[in-house]
């Protein structure tokens, strides 16, 4: 499976840009191939996915896209090194993991339909981004990660063009996990006095596009956001993230293994006492107790 036969017919790439066409082709056909051709130590690639893969970029403004992408074997994040949060861990398999695993389960009814959209909402640092990494890797899912400057541009009428082109890039890494950290910059509420026009199409041309794709219960493809002001978002991309899942403050029993994850790799006397500690930091969120050695108020 580490070995790959490759044949590009004199095609030209950058090692960086062959490891990510590789990636993209190899994810391809696992994706849509139940039986896979392996060749004793070797996976054979078919032709069409290897094509599929070079063409992602096929115009300027998909290829703004292709630096954002991490590669489901680039990503090195799994449920695992995210401390507690156990609860959200099985929603999120039960939305996403089992559909993109196994869509043939999902295909009958609207009951069963694949979730095209959830909100992580919760106070700073308390995992958001983390959990869209490892729910990539644990959903063998493709990542793309955008933010307000990746959809925005000096030249009028780009960003909505940028943003018909991040979808149709997306379509073709299918499975795929659109993150858009900070949801709130992005599509908050419309219609404010400070708002510019170009941002406003933006908005308007992103759900407009989203709404397209979401009919297609065939792509597998899901728009994961996070925020900690959940109250500032759009009406309307409230409605398109049907599932909203909140992301807490541990308590101290998760705090406790939250310390366990951090200080793994540390010397630590033989009787630490991670139970003293967890107690004694109280309303710390997951990202303070990684710094809480700078931390003044400890």
């Amino acid at each position: 499976m580490d070995l790959l036969h490759v044949n590009t017919d004199g095609l030209i790439l950058t090692k960086r840009m062959a490891e990510k066409v590789i990636g993209w082709a190899k994810n391809h056909y696992l994706s849509s191939s139940l039986l896979p051709c392996i060749k004793g130590d070797r996976l054979s690639l078919p032709r069409e996915s290897l094509e599929i893969a070079i063409n992602l970029a096929k115009d300027e403004y998909e290829s703004n896209f292709v630096s954002a992408v991490v590669a489901l074997g680039e990503i090195g994040v799994k449920f695992n090194d995210v401390g507690a949060l156990e609860e959200v861990k099985k929603a999120l398999n039960e939305l996403v993991i089992l559909p993109m695993r196994r869509p043939q389960l999902f295909s009958h009814g609207n009951l069963l339909r694949p979730c095209k959209g959830i909100l992580l909402f919760g106070p700073p640092g308390t995992g958001k981004t983390l959990l869209a990494k490892a729910l990539a890797t644990e959903a063998g899912a493709n990542f793309i990660s955008i933010t307000g400057s990746t959809l925005t541009s000096k030249w009028f009428g780009d960003a909505e063009k940028l943003t018909k082109a991040l979808f149709s890039f997306a379509s073709k890494l299918a499975p795929v996990i659109i993150f858009v950290d900070e949801v709130d910059s992005l599509l908050g509420a419309r219609g404010g006095s400070f708002e510019h026009e170009a941002t406003r199409r933006m908005r308007n041309e992103f759900m407009a596009v989203w709404d397209g794709w979401r009919s297609k219960d065939s792509q597998r493809i899901l728009i994961l956001g996070a925020t900690n002001r959940p109250f500032d978002l759009d009406d309307a991309v409230i409605r398109r993230l049907p599932r909203r899942i909140h992301v807490d403050l541990p308590d101290a029993e998760n705090r406790m293994k939250i310390l366990r994850i951090i200080l793994n790799r540390e010397n630590l006397e033989f009787d630490f006492q991670f139970d003293k500690l967890a107690n004694a930091t109280e309303g710390y969120s997951g990202s303070d107790l990684k710094h809480i050695d700078q931390s003044k108020n400890f």
